[in-house]
């Protein structure tokens, strides 16, 4: 599986790290889309645009894979990423203060529901909300979840899908 990474100013230190930790740990192939050096006056639009663009590539191609933003909320580095067809980007800047229960009363992870539920395969992180360990943690337990294929998230991603 190849991950992209992409990120602004914001998320710039963290991308590095979290580019290495990947590559280096979780023993995956990564594209680095930028930002390549520190420029607190960069926009992350085009940045988050080309590993979006990167991503919906390799699904229109059957090819497995994963992008990982972040910016100083994530909100619009989803935002840009969720415009690209067949891209679902997930929002994440930390743990739930009060605990998730589904319907049957199971509790829920966002992470792992993004995944499971939701077939996220963008992650889009809150820079400025998130300790390195919490993002490494994240990025983890995000990249080592699957789709549960379940026939009821799949008909709503089908249903996603045809929106755009």
């Amino acid at each position: 599986m190849k991950v992209y990474f992409a990120a602004d100013h914001a998320g710039f230190a963290m991308k590095n790290m979290l580019l290495n930790f990947v590559r280096g740990e979780m023993h995956l192939e990564v594209e680095d889309c930028g930002a390549f050096e520190l420029d607190t006056s960069d926009s992350y639009p085009g940045i988050i645009a080309c590993a979006a663009r990167s991503l919906a590539q390799d699904i229109q191609s059957g090819i497995e894979s994963r992008a990982i933003l972040l910016g100083a909320s994530g909100q619009g580095e989803a935002m840009v990423a969720n415009r690209f067809k067949g891209v679902r980007a997930a929002v994440y800047y930390g743990e739930a203060h009060k605990e998730q229960i589904d319907v049957g009363g199971q509790g829920l992870d966002i992470l792992t529901s993004s995944r499971e539920h939701n077939d996220a395969n963008a992650l889009s992180l809150g820079a400025r909300f998130l300790s390195e360990g919490d993002a490494k943690t994240a990025v983890q337990k995000w990249l080592s979840h699957g789709f549960s294929g379940d026939d009821r998230h799949a008909k709503r991603i089908r249903a996603i899908d045809s929106v755009a």
